[in-house]
Parts: structure tokens; sequence; C-alpha cells
């Protein structure tokens, strides 16, 4: 069986400022442009039997510029939804919320369509999205399942894959246009690469 690939999409203007990035669809800069096409060498040489991509812009551009084709789109791989925090920093949110911390906090209500999501909500839907990849395995052909997502999401379906609770993607940092992988010994889940850049 192939890895599980994990890929963070490149930089756009509010992953650069540190902005909160969920259901805003903002393309990637010049730069983000870039760290994806960098990608492409270190996808080009692995044996890829599926992949899933994110519907937002800046995955999806991510990995057509990454080289990958034959993409499924997976609405479950979207951005946590940061809910009111949407387009605002970390720092601007402790302003007015000492203390606060995402993994274990969560975000307040948004706009309509947009509640926020809990990091209990996130594990589930990343535990869904494992099930697929899990089935994209056994369906595949010995190859590497690929996702193509962001930050907050990957970090939390990382934790889930080696059996952590959601909260624990905080010990994950990740950064834009990187390619992460999981794999397997002794019958166990494990990091086998993280956060490698072109």
């Amino acid at each position: 069986m192939g890895e599980l690939v994990l890929i963070r999409h490149g930089e756009t203007e509010w992953s650069l400022s540190g902005q909160h990035t969920s259901y805003t669809d903002l393309p990637l800069t010049e730069d983000g442009e870039a760290q994806a096409r960098g990608l492409a060498p270190l996808l080009a040489a692995r044996h890829v039997s599926a992949v899933l991509v994110s519907p937002m812009r800046r995955a999806r551009d991510t990995a057509k510029l990454a080289g990958l084709d034959r993409v499924r789109i997976d609405p479950g791989l979207h951005e946590w939804d940061y809910g009111g925090y949407e387009g605002v920093t970390t720092r601007d949110i402790l302003r007015g919320r000492p203390g606060w911390d995402l993994w274990t906090d969560g975000v307040v209500p948004g706009p309509e369509g947009h509640p926020g999501e809990t990091p209990e909500q996130i594990g589930e839907r990343a535990d869904r999205v494992l099930a697929r990849v899990e089935a994209a395995f056994a369906n595949g052909d010995g190859g590497d399942v690929v996702l193509v997502a962001h930050s907050h999401f990957l970090r939390v379906l990382t934790a889930r894959r080696l059996g952590l609770p959601p909260a624990d993607g905080a010990l994950f940092q990740l950064a834009t246009g990187t390619v992460s992988r999981l794999g397997s010994e002794h019958g166990r889940h494990v990091l086998t690469a993280w956060n490698r850049l072109p």
C-alpha cells in the first residue's frame, strides 16, 4: 500500500498576513503559484492512485500547478469553518479574547451559513475523509492517495490518522506549499515526512 500524501495549498494574501481563511475563496499569490509548481518534482516520482482536492480555488490551483491530474473534488476537505473569525488574525482575536486557543476554544458564530466548527466537529469530518481515503487505498493499485487541502484541517486529519484527539492537530505546524506523508510501520500509522518544501 502507498502512503497518504498531504499537500497544503500555496500562499495566498491571507495566509501571508495570518488571517483565518476558510470559506473566502482567495487565489494564490505569485509566490503561491511558484510554491505549487515547485511541488511537481516531488510528486512526479511517486505512483499516485487517487487525488482528492478541496473545492476551494487555492487548493484546486495548487493541484493543477503541481501536475496532479484526475483529481476528485471532496467537499469534506474544506478548511475549518472559522465562523466570525474569518479574515481575522489570531493577534486581533487575542485583543478581545485573551488566552484564546483555536484548538481548545473553537470559534464564534459567523454570518448565515457559517456557524463555525468546533475541534470535535472537525475531527468527525476528518474521520469521514479518512474513511474515503481507506476506500481509495482498497480500490486503488497500490499507489499513494494525495489530499490537497488546508492547514488546520490537514493538521486535524493527521492527528486523527495517528489516533490522537482533534486538538492535537496543534502539534503539527504546516507551512504553505509543502508536502507531508503518512505511512505505516509495524501495523501502525506513522509520520514518514513532514512539512517538506521543494
